[in-house]
């Protein structure tokens, strides 16, 4: 069996379940600025008190799969994205601390909703940036990170930053749509409008720029006719923007959601593809990555007993928390 190949994806799934879940709360906090009444805010809060802490799981799952299971690629990546890494827990930080603040106070409101805000944002841009940084490639000698420490900053992956920000907030506001009623709900349609048509703009963009810049993606995407099984991915893109578009027009209230998460998986997917079979792009594979394959099995061993546990945990919470929020539902300790 291909261990390294299984964690590959167990750690990809983990990822990818982190964005879909993580993304929609904290696209919710960076959508306050559109909705300046309390009583609103507090239900906003609301839809995602219950599970914010519980999305972060995930997060947990990929930093740390990472480091056992393919430490040179670990220890490659954090040198190369030490400031954004920071900058994402500094974020995720004050965004923890504002949900427990927020509704122990009434003259210092204004304080921890600013602290969501920010907090979500910084986070979001900073995840944005690595994956940027990730997409444009990462200096390697002598299995080392030979770069300098703000490699990460360019034009490029400060757009990567934005395009993960208007997705987020895309997947907070079809939450909203789903989780609540009223003006909230109505508020919250044109905002999802815009962002679906925003992310979709950004995922063509790097979608062109990408194999122009790069000669590895350009023929893996089109190295006729090798490639024309990828080319699966842009069609779904496109349809699925169309049936997001669609839905938010006919105010759908649950399809919309699960319409955003669509097209993160497709963009998921793609740079997938891009990337394969490297975890550091064009330097370190996942086989060279990988840790000895007695560790990958033992750690493999606690990965069967513990995710499943994990999902079913998840998936108890969201059932236990299913339905609209309303003003007579509130987050207390």
């Amino acid at each position: 069996m291909d261990y390294a190949l299984i964690w590959a994806l167990l750690i990809s799934v983990g990822v990818f379940t982190y964005v879909a879940l993580d993304g929609f709360d904290l696209g919710v906090a960076m959508l306050f600025p559109w909705f300046k009444n309390e009583q609103e805010r507090d239900i906003m809060m609301n839809t995602v008190a219950p599970v914010w802490d519980g999305n972060e799981t995930w997060l947990v799952l990929g930093g740390g799969g990472l480091l056992a299971v393919f430490p040179l690629a670990y220890s490659v990546l954090m040198p190369a994205l030490y400031m954004p890494v920071i900058a994402m827990l500094l974020g995720l930080i004050f965004r923890g601390v504002a949900f427990e603040f927020r509704f122990k106070t009434k003259r210092g409101k204004a304080i921890w909703d600013w602290s969501f805000i920010i907090g979500s944002f910084v986070a979001a841009m900073s995840q944005g940036i690595m994956l940027g940084a990730m997409l444009q490639g990462i200096k390697v000698a002598d299995r080392a990170y030979a770069g300098g420490w703000f490699d990460w900053l360019t034009w490029f992956t400060v757009f990567c930053g934005f395009a993960v920000v208007i997705g987020y907030m895309l997947l907070g506001a079809t939450w909203l749509v789903m989780k609540t009623e009223g003006s909230i709900q109505q508020r919250s349609y044109p905002i999802a409008y815009r962002a679906a048509i925003g992310l979709f703009a950004c995922i063509v963009f790097v979608s062109l720029f990408l194999p122009w810049q790069n000669e590895y993606i350009a023929e893996r995407w089109f190295n006729l006719p090798g490639s024309i099984g990828l080319w699966v991915l842009p069609l779904l893109l496109v349809v699925l923007t169309i049936g997001l578009l669609n839905a938010l027009n006919q105010k759908r209230e649950g399809s919309p959601y699960l319409w955003s998460l669509g097209l993160f998986l497709i963009a998921y997917a793609g740079f997938t593809v891009s990337i394969f079979p490297y975890l550091v792009p064009r330097e370190i594979t996942i086989w060279e990555a990988a840790a000895p394959e007695n560790s990958l099995i033992f750690l493999l061993v606690g990965a069967v007993v513990l995710l499943p546990i994990i999902f079913a945990y998840t998936g108890y919470t969201y059932w236990v928390f299913r339905g609209k929020v309303r003003a007579d539902s509130g987050y207390h300790d």
